[in-house]
């Protein structure tokens, strides 16, 4: 693939090369505040514009995949297509490598081009950490002051740095991690960056002691056993679930769904969340007791938080439309800086 210079490019569709962006290169252009706010102001038409088709999964061998995940619009205000590739090869623990790999290809919806490539690894944790971000700004109580993240992986600083950026009035960070050691190692480092001032990060190791005190309680694993039990947690609380993308998986047991209103990133969760498949399996909650979408929230077609004592829940699983768009930011501000 040829690579194009930033000043090479004047316009979003002017490139005869296709240009490539580095992780580092992503990094450097997004921030969790502008994405938040790039979803908040570009969601509402993206997601009348832009189609989507169901994940393709490939299965390469007994243990290793391909994922394709396409995205495109025929609208000239939004002139993109785009597609995320991804390989999962959990035995590259044993060599060192990521488990999971990616990338991200923009073409032009006008002419076809290629327009980009980028990282999708990067592209995917601030997607979804900001997604989750601009969910809290509808459902959690604004004067929020402690989050409890649950655990320690690499989306965790992602989704702490979204809540803060989302939250301002958030002042303790408490990270729960199986293995404390990364837990107090996160809090470390994130203490260290001197990003967040005002806040006090602290690693800990029993979740039940700290769940209470969330005002939030952001999850990001692979669990396939409830960690947070509803009961637990405090009136008013705000629990954000993002780890489960299949229905074996959960990260929360029922008694959460139970006393929550409970909200999604878009209707696939209903299918894919072990947490939902559940909860609607066991008679807990209905499909009909979901509050709605996080589109539907930042339209003002659905009332998010109601009263400071209401639990709130959101669930997200990813899609190809807050992909589109974190690449259209990312393309965008590259071509012209």
């Amino acid at each position: 693939m040829a690579v194009t210079n930033k000043d090479e490019t004047s316009s979003p569709n002017a490139s005869s090369s296709p240009i490539f962006i580095s992780a580092d290169s992503l990094c450097s252009i997004l921030t969790h505040h502008t994405l938040i706010s790039h979803f908040r102001s570009t969601l509402p038409q993206a997601s009348t514009i832009l189609q989507t088709t169901i994940r393709q999964h490939y299965p390469l061998s007994s243990s290793s995949s391909l994922l394709l995940m396409p995205c495109w619009s025929s609208s000239p205000s939004l002139p993109y297509v785009g597609v995320k590739l991804v390989t999962h090869f959990p035995q590259n623990s044993a060599l060192n490598l990521p488990g999971v790999q990616g990338s991200y290809v923009l073409f032009s919806s006008t002419t076809g081009q290629t327009l980009a490539s980028m990282d999708s690894t990067e592209l995917t944790l601030y997607r979804t950490s900001c997604v989750s971000g601009l969910a809290s700004k509808y459902l959690a109580r604004q004067d929020s002051q402690v989050l409890v993240m649950v655990g320690a992986g690499a989306l965790a600083p992602h989704l702490i740095k979204a809540h803060l950026s989302a939250v301002p009035s958030l002042r303790k960070v408490f990270i729960w991690n199986r293995t404390v050691e990364k837990a107090t190692t996160l809090a470390i480092k994130l203490k260290e960056s001197g990003e967040f001032a005002e806040v006090s990060f602290e690693g800990c190791g029993c979740l039940d002691e700290v769940v209470g005190l969330g005002d939030i309680v952001s999850c990001a694993t692979n669990s396939e056993k409830p960690l947070v039990k509803g009961e637990r947690m405090k009136a008013g609380a705000h629990l954000d679930l993002v780890g489960s993308f299949k229905p074996s998986m959960m990260e929360c047991d029922d008694e959460a769904m139970r006393r929550g209103r409970v909200f999604v990133d878009n209707e696939a969760a209903i299918v894919e969340a072990g947490e939902l498949v559940g909860a609607f399996e066991r008679g807990t909650i209905t499909k009909d007791e979901i509050g709605g979408c996080l589109v539907e929230l930042v339209r003002g077609d659905k009332i998010g938080r109601t009263t400071s004592e209401q639990i709130t829940v959101f669930k997200s699983v990813g899609s190809a439309v807050v992909d589109l768009i974190t690449a259209q930011l990312v393309y965008e501000t590259y071509i012209r800086s």
